[in-house]
């Protein structure tokens, strides 16, 4: 299966988890397309100042892949940066936000995976 750009479903999520600002959400797939255990596929557009408010996952991971741009992430208690070509993996009930601190958009490609 393939999904042109503009053939994906896409939303705006207005203060995601508590964050500020408006994140874009642009679904790769949804999660009844995909067989495997899937919650989320998509990718994330973080103006400069937004960000996603912490929250866990409980019984399932996240991956970040930073496409773009640069940001400040928490996660488990531990704040670090990230940037362009960094991934991250996070879950397992550890608490996690991340936020745009550059001046450009932030792109992250965004996959929950249940247990």
């Amino acid at each position: 299966m393939i999904k042109k750009r503009d053939q994906r479903e896409t939303e705006t999520r207005k203060n995601m988890r508590g964050g500020d600002g408006e994140v874009t959400v642009r679904h790769y797939f949804k999660p009844e397309e995909i067989k495997a255990r899937t919650r989320l596929c998509a990718e994330l557009t973080l103006p400069p100042g937004t960000g996603i408010g912490p929250h866990d996952h409980v019984d399932e991971d996240e991956i970040y892949i930073i496409q773009k741009g640069k940001g400040m992430m928490t996660d488990g208690g531990r704040e670090f940066a990230v940037e362009t070509g960094d991934a991250i993996l996070t879950g397992q009930g550890a608490s996690h936000s991340i936020r745009n601190t550059g001046t450009e958009d932030l792109r992250v490609t965004a996959i929950i995976i249940k247990y």
